[in-house]
């Protein structure tokens, strides 16, 4: 039976909490009925004190249901999760998909990212490779500080410096070039130019020598739902900026409604 299979993957000693929530995650999803707390405490080989530490914290983060009978199932809450998962994938094949529409931009380092707003940082998602590499990898999952990333400052320009100014306990991150924004001051000019042309710069400020174009993708109430960019070096910037701005526009609005077709 699965608990036999689960409880083998627990025998190593000193597992650290979050590998023993994921044991119960699993183990719940395998048996796929209600269980007490013993039994699950007993079927992964667990102390019953942690496993009712646990059972507590997991159900009242709504991770876990408890019923009227102490036994438990899986919550509502990870539906959330999967909310979030299936609309990150459905951008990320909406990006794809648009991106053949536009033969310039397929040309380009394209780069599609979202915004953590709880760390301030940038999320890479996708990215569309030139077919001449720039010698700048973008892999799915990095994070940056949006504050120097081109599609970063997009998806900032949508909120006011304060709630900015609070993603980051009003402390700039650190500069990782001579180039980055320094203070809040700056960070709101540049912003103020971003609302006016709905495109933005990062002229070397995530890394030397790169330049990059973005804007971004909203949702029916504005909010930024993801940011787009894409990267040169200086000597192409400055021939292709006003192209590819208004190419990187028009994607992000095919974009969005696109996502407003699929939702209505």
């Amino acid at each position: 039976m699965t608990t036999k299979q689960t409880k083998n993957t627990s025998n190593s000693s000193n597992v650290p909490a979050l590998d023993k929530a994921f044991l119960i995650l699993d183990y719940l999803t395998a048996i796929n009925q209600p269980v007490s707390a013993s039994q699950i405490a007993k079927d992964l080989n667990m102390a019953r004190s942690s496993t009712h530490n646990l059972l507590s914290t997991m159900t009242n983060k709504g991770v876990l249901h408890k019923d009227a009978h102490n036994l438990f199932t899986l919550g509502s809450y990870l539906l959330y999760w999967s909310g979030k998962f299936q609309s990150q994938q459905d951008i990320i094949s909406l990006f794809h998909e648009t991106m053949t529409q536009f033969p310039f931009l397929m040309e380009q380092t394209v780069t599609l990212s979202s915004l953590d707003e709880q760390t301030g940082e940038v999320v890479f998602l996708a990215c569309h490779e030139s077919p001449a590499p720039l010698g700048f990898t973008f892999r799915p999952g990095i994070r940056v500080p949006a504050t120097f990333s081109a599609s970063g400052k997009a998806m900032l320009s949508t909120f006011e410096i304060e709630e900015i100014k609070a993603m980051y306990a009003h402390a700039m991150p650190k500069a990782l070039t001579p180039y980055s924004v320094t203070n809040f001051e700056q960070l709101e000019e540049e912003l103020i130019k971003v609302r006016a042309d709905k495109t933005s710069l990062d002229d070397g400020q995530l890394r030397e020598g790169m330049y990059c174009v973005g804007t971004h993708i909203l949702d029916n109430t504005g909010k930024p739902i993801a940011g787009v960019a894409v990267s040169f070096v200086k000597t192409e910037y400055e021939k292709k900026r006003i192209k590819t701005s208004k190419a990187l526009v028009a994607l992000a609005i095919l974009i969005e409604q696109r996502i407003s077709f699929k939702k209505s």
